[in-house]
């Protein structure tokens, strides 16, 4: 009996508090508890968070209030026999199936955006930006006017001499090969990073873009994208990569065409 009288308390805690959660939630779907969205595909990605989040909330709430009501209405009594109840089919392949609709509701309200920042392939007039991950920092290489990345051999590779991605001398396609600690990028430019890792997981993520995604040592990982607002935005790393985890940032800076035009012109008198 207190154990019924227990759960069911705690079940009636449940339900007020999720209650009391509403308005606040109402707050997160309008956007003020996220940071500021700077990508074409940002607010789809905060939609579909909020939708996950109701719809896991008001299954919990409901599961939580079957669970109570259940355990308050066959709670022991005294001189009753117990009485054992082996299930239904036909409520477990109820429920199931629907779980299954729901699931594939969800997953389909987001798939449209999986395809274009993972599958679809990037428009013609798009920047490839390659991003390679170490530990502790970021190697972004930008290909030179011939629009071709160079070869990269790891046996080149050597971080004191100034060459941290092994960059080949002897390919002249990488000669014009601008290797930089930062990003930037045009406004309203379609963007195409290739993520690698030359050493374990990391993962590149950058919030206002609503970017996660890691880089994983022997895979190329595309990433498509399109910013919509200039600014200065944090590169972090967001999978623990080692002592110097903290430590591991970088910035990516979205600039109007001429700025992006200027420092590109910056970069290659370097």
């Amino acid at each position: 009996m207190l154990l019924a009288i227990t759960i069911w308390i705690f079940t009636l805690i449940t339900v007020i508090l999720f209650t009391d959660l509403v308005p606040e939630m109402l707050e997160l779907a309008s956007g003020q508890w996220f940071p500021e969205i700077a990508s074409v595909h940002g607010a789809i990605v905060d939609a579909q968070f909020f939708n996950t989040l109701m719809v896991t909330g008001v299954v919990f709430v409901l599961a939580q209030v079957a669970l109570g009501y259940l355990v308050f209405r066959y709670r022991e009594r005294p001189g009753q026999t117990a009485y054992y109840y082996h299930g239904s089919n036909k409520m477990e392949w109820a429920w199931t199936a629907a779980t299954t609709v729901l699931f594939f509701v969800m997953v389909s309200m987001g798939y449209g955006v999986w395809l274009d920042v993972y599958v679809h392939a990037a428009p013609e007039d798009a920047i490839q930006i390659e991003v390679t991950a170490q530990q502790f920092a970021w190697n972004i290489r930008y290909p030179g006017p011939d629009g071709q990345f160079g070869i990269v051999r790891p046996e080149l590779i050597d971080d004191a001499a100034g060459n941290p991605l092994g960059l080949d001398p002897q390919d002249p396609t990488g000669e014009d090969d601008l290797v930089v600690p930062t990003m930037a990028i045009p406004v309203n430019r379609p963007i195409e990073l290739i993520l690698r890792s030359k050493d374990v997981t990391h993962n590149f993520s950058v919030r206002e873009l609503r970017l996660k995604q890691d880089t994983v040592p022997g895979m190329m990982i595309p990433l498509r994208f399109t910013a919509t607002k200039t600014g200065k935005y944090e590169i972090a790393c967001s999978e623990l990569c080692g002592m110097g985890h903290h430590r591991m940032r970088s910035f990516l800076d979205v600039l109007s065409d001429q700025g992006y035009a200027d420092w590109l012109e910056d970069q290659s008198e370097f």
